[in-house]
This record gives structure tokens, sequence and C-alpha cells, in this order.
């Protein structure tokens, strides 16, 4: 058990929905559905049933409910205390821009890390709507860094981070060649986000750039339940390989040629910040041990 399971727990009793509840913590909301059920497997109960749209608390969570709020009021009690370093200085603002299909990578990965070695910086996620807003953000000195796609225009410094893989989610049923070939996606029914969201415009550019031109069976923006229309076997799905939590009950191809993405850490010409240079730092280091790791 540990804090940020507790602050998620209350903020999605206080907002009803876990997907509400993300977007006021400004996080990824997958980040914090899995927050959530790794809380109620480590105590073994449920503390949220469905109701509609949303979830409200069971008997036993309202009970954890109520002691979450003691424990987090208390803490936030002796940050106040502590929250002068001895210099006189306080907690250092860190501000990281970033497109909804990245944000994930920050908030469930990269930032939870940071915060542990650095705890007096506060980082601030800076959410926009595509690779032009992110640099547009960082030009305009709204974000120290941003993580986002490569390449990026010549005024900005760019770090390679790391390269995805996009794969195929499939019903099992789904007859097709593996690997997939590139082809196979002209006339093949997908789940897609909506219409002139973020996300589908980044799926569209893609899908241009293959050349293909799928049926939208689904379009939607509830990512929470792309994965449940594949099961249904109303579709599939394309997605980040290093970003499915759960695989039951659906198949994940690769493509041949494989689609991938490189995303890297960017900032502007100028000087940067001591907690901008930190994260750069420890950035470059988590990508070198993940990349040691996929070696072995």
């Amino acid at each position: 058990m540990n804090l940020r399971q507790l602050r998620y727990v209350v903020a999605t009793a206080d907002h009803g929905t876990m997907t509400s509840a993300a977007q006021a913590l400004y996080v990824a909301q997958p980040a914090l559905s899995r927050a959530v059920r790794e809380l109620e497997r480590e105590l073994g109960v449920e503390l949220f049933a469905r109701s509609g749209r949303g979830v409200v608390l069971t008997t036993i969570g309202e009970q954890v409910v109520r002691q979450a709020r003691v424990a987090l009021d208390a803490v936030e009690a002796i940050e106040g205390m502590s929250g002068a370093r001895p210099n006189g200085q306080r907690g250092t603002d860190l501000r990281i821009a970033t497109t909804s299909s990245l944000e994930p990578e920050l908030t469930g990965r990269l930032i939870p890390r940071f915060a542990r070695d650095q705890p007096a910086v506060r980082v601030r996620v800076v959410r926009c709507d595509g690779r032009d807003q992110v640099a547009a953000a960082v030009r305009a000195g709204r974000a120290d860094l941003a993580l986002t796609d490569l390449p990026v225009p010549g005024d900005m410094a760019a770090h390679p981070f790391e390269q995805r893989e996009v794969v195929l989610i499939s019903p099992p049923a789904l007859k097709v060649r593996e690997p997939v070939p590139l082809n196979a996606l002209d006339g093949m029914r997908l789940v897609l986000p909506a219409r002139g969201s973020p996300r589908r415009l980044e799926i569209d550019t893609m899908l241009r750039r293959i050349g293909a031109t799928p049926v939208a069976a689904v379009e939607s923006d509830e990512r929470g339940s792309w994965l449940g229309w594949v099961r249904a076997g109303m579709g599939s799905l394309l997605w980040y390989r290093n970003q499915l939590d759960d695989t039951e009950g659906v198949a994940v191809r690769s493509f041949m040629p494989p689609i991938t993405r490189m995303i890297g850490l960017v900032h502007a010409h100028r000087r940067l910040p001591p907690a901008a240079r930190d994260f750069l730092a420890f950035a470059k280091e988590t990508a070198r041990e993940s990349r040691g790791r996929d070696h072995h």
C-alpha cells in the first residue's frame, strides 16, 4: 500500500468515475485504474462497484476511504511542516508537455520513479493535442521539457528515448497471416478513437502513411472500453505494445514490416533549469536500463 494508491482511491470516490478522477489528478486513466486494482488485490476486498457509467463505494470501500482521508490529511500536515528546505528554498516546479497517447508513459512510469529520487521537485504535466502544440508549449516557455514523437523542428534539441511498436489487437478468431502484412489493414474492421480527437489524428496519419483504409467498426474515446469491444468481436485495435495491461481474450500480433514510432525528450535551445537537467539525465538512464534488459 502506498500514498499514491490512497490518493487515487479517494479521488475516484470524490469524482464518481475513474476517468474524472484521473483528469483531476493529471494522471492517465489506465494508470489510476491499475493502482486501484492493485490496492484491492493487496487488501483482498472490492472497493468500488459499477453503477451506470461510474462507480460507487462498497461498504468496505467507504471504510477504507474514510481512513485514507485521515492518512492523507496527516501526510499533508507533515509536508506543510517540512516544505521549506534548510536554506529557505521551497521545492522546485518542473513542467513537462506531452500528448494524450504518451501521457501514460510520464504519469505511469517516469514521473513516479523520478519523484522517489527527487521528492522536492513538483512535476506538472502540460497536456497538448498534438506534436505541434507540444513544440509551441516548449517554445513559449509553458513547459521546460516535452515527451513527444521524433523528429521535431530544428529549433528544438531532441534526445531519443525509446522506439515503440504498434501492434494489432484483435479477436483470436480473426483469420490473418502472422506477422500481419500491412495491406491486411485495408478494409479491416477497427475500433478507433472518436473523429477529430488527438489519438484519432495520430492513427489516421499512421494509416495514410501505410496506404490502408480500414472500416470504422466503433469510434469512441472511451479508452477503457476498447479492449472490451475487441473481445466482443466488434473489431480490432491498433495500439502500442508497451501500453497493454490486460491481453486476456485477445490476440496481439506484430506487423511486417514492423510499425514503429520513436519518441524522445525535447527542449528549446536554451539553458535548462536544474530540475529539467536532472529529469533528462534520469530519463536517459532509464532508457539505457530498458535497452539493457531487452538485450538480455
